[in-house]
């Protein structure tokens, strides 16, 4: 198994409703909205940022995931800077095909494999919200988006043939694609979606196959997908990775407490605004999340947001993107990691709120009982 955390550059904080720049499109890990008197977030500055990575670093994470998106610190710009105060650390960055030609990726990507020492992973974002997708000049259709992901990982692939490659399709017309010293390692591309229109791309280009956190049968049910997709046409399966937030403690009673603080003085009408936002989303995966927790908003009862023991759907509730968490006591959340990690998933992207302390919950409570106390390894 490898362990990764997440880089918060929209802001952190100590609460769901942590004040953020803005609004944001429902495809994102961040807060769906401001909300009037939330809790001081902290900026996402280097120095913050540089404390949040050294620390996934020296607790042993393979890797650190940025995300995208209108609301965050650009991913590419970030990760550069932080390549220069930390040594083992890879940088899971988000790249949109919608708004960045495959050639000059390519490039990009090669020029930071070679200054990082190969420290550089792709995670491959589609695009699911309309007006997320607007504000970069994108207005296509979900189908016509995933058509042009699959050229656009064709050419960016191509680009790192040793030979200068050509391409002639619906959305690129490249000729001669190439770049100056392709990269070494190739950096692995992470890939999700959920929807009919996303699995082929990611069976046809993926290195690791993303899901958010459902509930364990859910989560198996997909993996199966994926693997009959992959006999059908012949490929290899790709590794299987997962996304969840983390409320880890040293007891049960401290992490549900924990989870129920995150929702301490939250406005139903707030809830209300966030989910129909949410609605909006063309993501299958976003109505997935969404519906984790539709039980609770109906009935208001906590144990609704418990859709698997320890996996809670409270921060969907708020938060667009993953929306899911694994609490309770530091054993309870290793033992769900080895039930998923039993289904074939062999990569988990964790995070917590605030992403400084739950990194120490996770790194010194719970990956040393899964066997992955890579602390001592901060100088491999």
């Amino acid at each position: 198994m490898q362990f990764h955390w997440f880089l918060p550059t929209g802001a952190d904080g100590r609460t769901l409703t942590t004040g953020m720049r803005g609004t944001h499109g429902p495809g994102h890990d961040t807060a769906t909205s401001r909300v009037p008197g939330s809790d001081r977030h902290r900026a996402p500055d280097l120095r913050y940022l540089t404390q949040i990575a050294q620390a996934a670093e020296h607790l042993g994470f393979d890797a650190i995931l940025t995300p995208a998106g209108t609301f965050n610190e650009d991913p590419w710009i970030t990760c550069a800077a932080l390549a220069q105060t930390t040594e083992r650390l890879k940088f899971l960055v988000a790249l949109r095909p919608d708004a960045i030609s495959p050639t000059l990726a390519a490039q990009m990507a090669a020029t930071f494999q070679g200054q990082s020492r190969g420290r550089l992973l792709l995670n491959i974002v589609t695009g699911g919200d309309p007006a997320e997708q607007a504000r970069f000049g994108d207005h296509l259709g979900k189908a016509a988006r995933y058509a042009r992901t699959d050229e656009w990982l064709t050419v960016l692939r191509g680009a790192w043939s040793p030979e200068p490659f050509d391409h002639s399709g619906a959305h690129y017309d490249v000729r001669g694609a190439a770049v100056f010293s392709p990269p070494d390692p190739m950096p692995g591309v992470y890939f999700g979606g959920s929807s009919d229109e996303a699995l082929p791309v990611a069976v046809r280009h993926a290195d690791v196959h993303l899901t958010w956190g459902e509930p364990p049968a859910d989560v198996a049910a997909r993996l199966e997908r994926i693997r009959e997709l992959a006999a059908h046409a012949g490929r290899s399966v790709p590794r299987f990775g997962i996304r969840f937030h983390t409320v880890a403690r040293d007891t049960a009673a401290q992490a549900w407490a924990a989870a129920e603080r995150l929702l301490t003085g939250i406005d139903p009408e707030h809830v209300a605004r966030v989910q129909t936002t949410l609605a909006g989303s063309q993501s299958t995966g976003q109505a997935r999340q969404s519906g984790l927790s539709t039980a609770y908003r109906h009935s208001a009862r906590t144990s609704d947001l418990e859709v698997h023991p320890n996996v809670w759907a409270g921060v969907g509730l708020l938060r667009g993107g993953a929306g899911t968490a694994l609490v309770g006591s530091h054993q309870e959340v290793a033992d769900r990691i080895a039930e998923y990690a039993a289904l074939g998933i062999e990569e988990f992207i964790l995070s917590g709120i605030p992403h400084l302390e739950e990194a120490y919950e996770v790194g010194e409570g719970v990956l040393p009982l899964l066997g992955a106390d890579r602390a001592v390894a901060v100088g491999r």
